[in-house]
């Protein structure tokens, strides 16, 4: 009686977990409703177009100076606590803007983005891969990526209907509710094993499996975190140790195909692309909220149906789709801009259906298995640090590829960040071939020794 593990503990704590991602998203993705806000109302804000254009900048440049600072915190107060301490620059951000008038009190805050974002995507993968079996890790692994899309959609929601004080005050309500839910939830069975607190260990998963008996499942663990903390953990060992450089090198990939598909620029100038595309029949505010909306609706839909595929095939056939469907855009763009005698008013639709269509591709691989398989290849000796140098990389990628959208846009036209897109993601195709092993229904243990190379026949 009560030996049957129970899935819906481990379930409810990773919803509940990834509320910080709710909030990141609505931080990432603010630029996107409120830039033309704080360009055109001159009777709240005295900002130019140049200044306000620098602000979806600044969050990955606060990930990028602040990620190395973080790498231990997760292993010194725990992944829990953690979590809760990104609450307190997540409400920052919005109490600044609360009572903000001038272009430099938003840089700060958006800076202050950037250190959130350092600290969660330290601690999320690692609390959500250390408290789920396989099973529930493939199909909610990625609350943190849907957690994310679905605060873009309310983001490109709210931005319609409120000022930016009033979503500022409706936005602080969620740190607030996380710390109110979330302090009742465990620490990571692992955490406590690795600190030796072993009766700890034990009642986290008493709590996560519901099993009265957890003796050999508490067993199992404390022989795999044990193996894994034997192993030396310097950022040399990142380096030189055959598994942890092939885990370091799949999570940057990973990282850098999904900013440089686009998609960070897109939520961030979506209504700007939209507007650009010339449509009469739709405006890009209603765009935006589409795209938004159909980008939720499909993470959810292939959230569930994850496990079915294999993780390698699932990223080939994702970086594959989006680079067909981004050239298509940037044959689109280059007609609109270069070629006026040619009458594209028949299918002004053309561009947010083909993102509509670019969503579905990107949801089977390249939107879900960063923050999915972040959470699964590295050590526990290891972790911290490789997670470090991987959101590094990532700011910096999003910084690129920001970068890479406003100075091809403005010197050259918008169709060529879509080729710069498109050419990317083609060699993310050819790439993930080679650098991701395949980790779908395996422990986390199976998975190291699998990237040693110690695979069972």
């Amino acid at each position: 009686m009560g030996q049957k593990n129970k899935e819906w503990p481990q379930i409810f704590a990773i919803v509940v977990a990834c509320i910080p991602g709710l909030s990141s998203a609505l931080l990432f993705s603010w630029p996107s409703p409120f830039i033309l806000v704080l360009i055109q109302d001159k009777e709240n804000y005295d900002i130019t177009e140049d200044e306000a254009n620098l602000l979806p900048v600044l969050l990955p440049i606060g990930i990028i100076f602040s990620a190395i600072f973080f790498f231990k915190i997760h292993d010194l107060i725990g992944r829990k606590y953690t979590l809760l301490l990104i609450s307190i620059p997540q409400a920052l951000f919005w109490i600044i803007t609360m009572f903000s008038r001038n272009i430099y009190a938003f840089y700060v805050a958006r800076l202050i983005c950037g250190v959130a974002d350092a600290m969660m995507y330290a601690a999320l993968p690692i609390y959500i891969g250390e408290i789920s079996t396989p099973k529930v890790r493939g199909t909610w692994g990625t609350g943190q990526t849907f957690s994310f899309n679905a605060g873009f959609l309310i983001i490109n929601i709210i931005g319609n209907y409120f000022t930016i004080k009033e979503t500022a005050y409706i936005c602080l309500t969620l740190p607030v509710l996380f710390i109110l839910i979330f302090i009742w939830m465990p620490e990571t069975p692992y955490y406590y094993a690795m600190k030796g607190q072993d009766e700890k260990a034990k009642a986290s998963l008493k709590w996560l499996l519901r099993k009265d008996n957890v003796e050999s499942d508490f067993l199992q663990l404390k022989s795999d975190v044990q193996r894994q903390i034997s192993e030396t953990g310097t950022w040399r060992d990142l380096f030189t140790i055959k598994s942890n450089r092939k885990a370091l090198l799949c999570c940057i990939f990973m990282r850098i195909a999904q900013a440089m598909a686009g998609i960070s620029t897109f939520e961030t100038y979506v209504q700007f692309i939209f507007d650009k595309s010339g449509s009469m029949s739709v405006s890009p505010q209603m765009s935006s909220i589409y795209f938004s909306g159909f980008l939720w609706l499909v993470m959810t839909i292939i959230t569930f149906t994850l496990n079915s595929f294999g993780r390698r095939t699932s990223m080939m056939v994702s970086c594959l789709g989006c680079s067909m469907l981004l050239l298509c855009e940037a044959i689109y763009f280059y007609i609109n801009e270069f070629k006026p005698d040619v009458n594209l008013r028949s299918i002004q639709w053309f561009p947010l259906a083909v993102l509509i269509v670019y969503v579905i591709f990107y949801s089977v691989g390249l939107g879900l298995l960063p923050s999915l398989m972040s959470g699964e290849l590295f050590s526990v000796s290891i972790k911290g640090k490789g997670l470090s140098i991987t959101n590094i990389s990532m700011g910096i990628f999003i910084a690129v590829g920001t970068f890479t959208f406003k100075s091809l846009n403005s010197t050259i036209g918008l169709y060529a960040p879509f080729v710069v897109f498109a050419v990317c993601t083609f060699i993310s195709f050819i790439l993930a071939f080679f650098l991701m092993p395949e980790t779908k229904g395996k422990t986390l243990e199976e998975i190291q020794q699998d990237l040693k190379g110690n695979v069972k026949k």
